[in-house]
């Protein structure tokens, strides 16, 4: 694997000169996927658990707001359930804003180490109370208290954070109840993507394709590298 190589031509200006080739063994056709990208997902998430990939579960989420202005942030990836992928947040912050202006969303998974990549794109709904309580109750209690302190994404003064921390663990001690401004979002997936890295950048790549909105039936193609 090559390294990445940059050059800086002047003090303002920076350029990638060379990328490293990926190399893997194994291929990736529809023949190989499984029926359902969930499963497959399911595969791969394990597999890169096993092979010690770092922050396996980090993945870019991508929200727009009604206008379609972008905006993308790192997220911590819950839970894969048969309807789709969880994650969890502050109701109030921008990701939840756009999401519920705008309820579509689109994830990108990146596993440097094994060289392969899934994207998402899909409808979103909120979890139910009763299953944000549930894993709120899992989250350890310095967490727990976390969500009542930030009031996430908006401005603060030095130290206000601090003392709402205070403030929320002598309330609350550590028996924390779940906040009513937080809880997880589903994203329910209507195309999958499957990358696997390959010499000269000729990947594979893996499509599905949501058969209809109400459907569990997936087309499965391949694309072009």
């Amino acid at each position: 694997m090559d390294a990445t190589i940059i050059s800086q031509p002047e003090p303002h200006k920076l350029k990638v000169l060379q990328h490293q080739q990926y190399v893997t063994p194994e291929h990736l056709t529809p023949m190989t996927s499984q029926p359902s990208p969930l499963d497959q997902f399911q595969s791969w998430f394990k597999e890169a658990v096993d092979k010690k990939v770092q922050e396996p579960d980090a993945v870019t989420l991508a929200t727009a707001t009604a206008k379609g202005v972008p905006s993308a942030r790192v997220v911590l990836f819950k839970e894969v359930d048969p309807r789709g992928f969880i994650f969890f947040t502050n109701y109030t912050s921008r990701k939840s804003q756009e999401l519920s202006e705008n309820p579509h969303a689109a994830l990108a998974f990146y596993w440097r180490e094994i060289h392969r990549s899934v994207r998402v794109v899909g409808r979103v709904e909120q979890l139910s109370p009763e299953e944000n309580a549930t894993y709120f109750k899992s989250r350890p209690v310095e967490s727990q208290l976390g969500a009542w302190a930030s009031r996430q994404s908006s401005v603060i003064e030095e130290g206000t954070l601090e003392e709402r921390l205070k403030k929320v663990t002598e309330k609350f001690g550590n028996d924390v109840p779940a906040p009513p401004f937080w809880g997880g979002w589903r994203i329910i997936p209507d195309e999958v993507e499957f990358w696997l890295g390959k010499p000269a950048r000729l990947h594979d790549r893996i499509h599905y394709v949501r058969a209809d909105t109400d459907s569990d039936d997936w087309k499965i193609e391949r694309l072009s590298p």
